[in-house]
């Protein structure tokens, strides 16, 4: 893993940085990567460059990085890959992650209000505050940021997962985004699910228990709201007039039956026969451009 010095430079602003730059992002578009570099440096009192050549060296520079705040580089599976890790190192709590938007899947990062340009993003890091946000933790120890959706709808690597309209508050971009994936491609979500056809689900919020197994499903769809609590939407099969979907809301989100596959946030993960999702709530910060 490449690391450029440390600079140290009178600023204004007193963030100690650590700038981890991923090679997606490196391969994807250099140019952008060389500005966030540059604004980032000269704009903060000091930092730290560590350009990592895959995962584990990526996972080794957040674990090193002292009282550095991070700073990723990437797009959304970087952004991803750095939550899980600070996750499963219980470190979420007292770490504020900032981002910079560059790379091929940037859906998530817009929905969530990043930035997309190169200098407007890195000025947030610079000069945003911190928001504290709700997280999806399933029982496999894995995280969500942005939305579960069952089956995984088809989004095209390079494509948008939603409208992408920062502006837009989190929660209504995020059932955008689910009813997008869920409307737009009907023939794929189906043949994820096999040639039985619609999915029988048991889908519980909270214990209570929202759709049974005796009730086909086109699809489950899981998003953090707000106040601690999940916003569930399930879309039963329609014959004939479409069925208007069921929604609850809940602390803690189990989906079982037939063996499953679903995305979560840019990955396909499955099958798995139960699933089960708790918010925490506020369990991560993120830096975002000041209102």
């Amino acid at each position: 893993m490449a690391e450029v010095a440390t600079s140290a430079r009178s600023s204004a602003t007193p963030d100690q940085l650590l700038v981890v730059i991923d090679p997606v992002a490196r391969r994807a578009d250099g140019e952008s990567v060389r500005i966030a570099k540059d604004v980032l440096s000269a704009g903060a009192s000091s930092t730290k460059v560590c350009l990592p050549d895959g995962p584990e060296e990526f996972a080794r520079a957040l674990r090193r990085r002292g009282s550095r705040r991070p700073v990723v580089v990437g797009d959304d599976h970087a952004l991803l890959r750095a939550v899980g890790l600070l996750h499963r190192q219980r470190e979420l709590a007292g770490c504020s992650l900032s981002v910079v938007p560059v790379g091929p899947v940037l859906g998530l990062t817009r929905a969530l209000g990043l930035p997309s340009g190169a200098v407007a993003a890195a000025r947030a890091v610079l000069d945003g505050t911190e928001r504290r946000l709700d997280l999806l933790v399933d029982d496999s120890d894995g995280v969500v940021l942005g939305a579960v959706e069952i089956p995984p709808a088809a989004a095209p690597e390079g494509t948008d997962m939603g409208s992408g309209a920062p502006a837009r508050p989190w929660l209504r971009t995020c059932q955008s985004l689910v009813r997008t994936l869920a409307s737009s491609r009907p023939a794929r979500a189906t043949a994820v699910l096999g040639a039985a056809g619609p999915a029988r689900l048991r889908v519980e919020v909270d214990g209570v228990t929202l759709v049974d197994l005796d009730q086909p499903v086109e699809g489950v769809s899981v998003v953090p709201g707000a106040g601690g609590m999940a916003v569930v939407e399930v879309r039963p099969l329609s014959v004939g007039a479409a069925a208007a979907p069921l929604t609850a809301s809940g602390r803690t989100v189990t989906v079982s039956g037939a063996h499953f596959r679903y995305r979560a946030d840019a990955v396909v993960s499955g099958p798995v026969g139960t699933r089960t999702w708790t918010v925490r709530e506020g369990a991560w910060g993120l830096t975002l451009p000041a209102r």
